[in-house]
């Protein structure tokens, strides 16, 4: 492989982005977010054409509203899926299954609008007809992956409580001890740092759908009492202050109340607004369109750094024009936590073309149903997190 130019960014004098005291916040949303609601549909139909044809070429697009689920999008497969029984049973796993509510998995109206991919785009995507032979990437964009060494999944820490807070929710729902919890939920937490350490968390808001029959004190209470300082473990103190359903009243949620659109998410998805992101959207897209496949590839190659000692902090972007499998541009940034020489060294091993980052990371598997909620990293299943 042709050798990758890897840009650097080296500050005069080393030190951390932040030397002095700050609070971060990140946020979550549970799976009956209705932007989640949407990304879990177009997954769950990507997972299914990935199970008949590992090649299927995927981008579907969601919308929910009231008691109306929008599917939208081009795909091109040799395998043969029901859309339709696929997202009614998306919406009962996630749980809106009370026909009483306008948006239920039984009574939902499914639009479908889906065509086949362009074959414009088809010709740079698939090697036989790309015009350097080449699996050419799937559209052009920039990506981002990150890695910290704060936390042991290597991710921030404001972003993986967070989730760890809406996932909670979510457990505890289905345990059937809460049955004034619903599905629709989100979750912030503010994290004090001095030189980039985390020391304490200051704020946790909870905002949960509930029945109409639930006392507000008796859902301030739960949260205070038994879902935070069971998730939050050891960064729990009584000292930390609790916004729980600041407005009073999270009858009204789902998809009944509020339009959902997929990949509305991306920085709850990525890293909570600690790194960049390119723009580019995750749910409902296969491997080939380099949104997803070089975000996950890019997350692998920081997470790399970080357990290499290469540096405490680092973050990847890789750069691609479309039907071109060579990236036009890749650069590693340690933020003065490393040698960001040595890291572009170690990043030069890597092969960033599309064909080659699907294989190492084994993407062309029904695998994308476990990454649409609670972020797509830090989980140790995924190939991208697991070495």
């Amino acid at each position: 492989m042709a050798e990758i130019a890897v840009e650097t960014s080296t500050p005069a004098t080393p030190t951390p982005l932040h030397s002095t005291a700050y609070t971060f916040t990140s946020e979550s949303v549970s799976e009956g977010h209705p932007d989640k609601v949407c990304d879990y549909i177009a997954d769950s139909i990507l997972d299914a054409y990935l199970a008949e044809d590992r090649h299927s070429r995927v981008a579907c697009e969601v919308l929910c509203k009231e008691n109306t689920v929008v599917l939208g999008g081009e795909i091109t497969s040799a395998g043969r899926v029901d859309h339709e029984a696929i997202a009614r049973e998306a919406i009962r796993e996630i749980g809106y299954t009370d026909r009483a509510a306008a948006f239920n998995a039984d009574d939902v109206r499914v639009v479908q609008i889906i065509s086949r991919q362009s074959p414009d785009i088809a010709r740079g995507v698939d090697a036989d007809k790309s015009l350097d032979r080449e699996q050419g990437a799937g559209d052009q964009g920039i990506m981002f992956g990150y890695a910290t060494n704060e936390t042991s999944e290597l991710m921030p820490l404001p972003i993986q409580l967070a989730h760890q807070l809406t996932q909670g929710l979510a457990d505890d729902r289905r345990t059937g001890k809460y049955p004034w919890m619903w599905p629709d939920a989100k979750s912030q937490v503010s994290v004090l740092y001095a030189g980039n350490r985390p020391l304490s968390v200051t704020d946790v808001l909870v905002s949960t759908q509930h029945s109409p029959e639930v006392k507000r004190e008796d859902i301030v209470a739960y949260v205070r009492e038994t879902l935070a300082p069971r998730v939050l473990g050891q960064w729990f103190h009584p000292d930390i202050a609790f916004a729980v359903n600041p407005t009073g009243s999270f009858v009204h949620g789902g998809p009944s109340a509020d339009c959902g659109v997929t990949g509305r998410k991306i920085i709850a998805d990525t890293y909570g607004g600690a790194a960049h992101h390119g723009g580019g959207a995750f749910s409902g897209k296969d491997p080939s369109k380099v949104d997803r496949s070089a975000a996950y590839f890019c997350r692998y190659v920081a997470r790399q750094i970080v357990k290499a000692g290469l540096a405490t902090r680092a973050e990847i972007q890789v750069a691609y024009a479309i039907g071109v499998a060579r990236p036009t541009s890749v650069k590693v940034d340690t933020f003065g936590t490393g040698k960001n020489g040595e890291a572009a060294e170690f990043v030069r091993e890597f092969d960033f073309r599309p064909a080659a980052m699907i294989e190492r990371l084994n993407l062309l598997r029904p695998i994308y149903r476990q990454t649409t909620n609670y972020g797509h990293f830090g989980k140790k299943s995924l190939t991208w997190e697991s070495s």
